[in-house]
């Protein structure tokens, strides 16, 4: 069976976190995708919630779960036997990141890695951008999917009061 990971924070996840996701759900058995716990860094979402959100987004690949993980995604890939993570580029900035990443994780536990380049509909697409535009009252509907778009609402009104 081919596994794979395809992790990240997804807080918001994107059309964009989508994208990648579906697409990569075509070329294995098995995608997981994990949301990174971050104990040192404060989300808009908690790490459930993000989870519920993705769970929301991609209901619809049967062969995509969801998980979280602390700590090395190598060591979560090794207890898991998970021989592939699974990258989205949007750009020349996130590839030069991406593979030192790519060639480290090699390093330490002959894990690879895919990269999958955004479709360039979503290309632009970041989470950090999603909620900036999100907290200052904008559109983010055509840029998120529709669970995601309803919490970024609801938190924006409940930070207005």
């Amino acid at each position: 069976m081919r596994r794979a990971v395809c992790p990240g924070s997804f807080d918001p996840v994107t059309n964009g976190h989508v994208d990648v996701i579906s697409r990569a759900a075509t070329l294995y058995d098995e995608l997981v995708v994990a949301v990174l716990v971050n104990p040192g860094k404060a989300g808009l979402f908690t790490v459930e919630e993000r989870m519920e959100l993705l769970r929301e987004a991609v209901t619809d690949l049967p062969n995509v779960t969801v998980d979280s993980f602390s700590g090395l995604l190598v060591d979560y890939c090794r207890a898991r036997e998970i021989p592939v993570i699974v990258k989205g580029l949007r750009a020349v900035s996130d590839f030069e990141y991406e593979l030192q990443m790519a060639q480290m994780n090699r390093e330490l536990a002959a894990i690879e890695t895919l990269f999958v380049p955004t479709a360039p509909q979503v290309g632009h697409l970041s989470s950090s951008l999603v909620k900036q535009i999100a907290t200052f009252g904008g559109d983010v509907s055509r840029l998120v999917p529709k669970a995601v778009n309803d919490r970024l609402a609801e938190h924006a009104r409940r930070s207005q009061k």
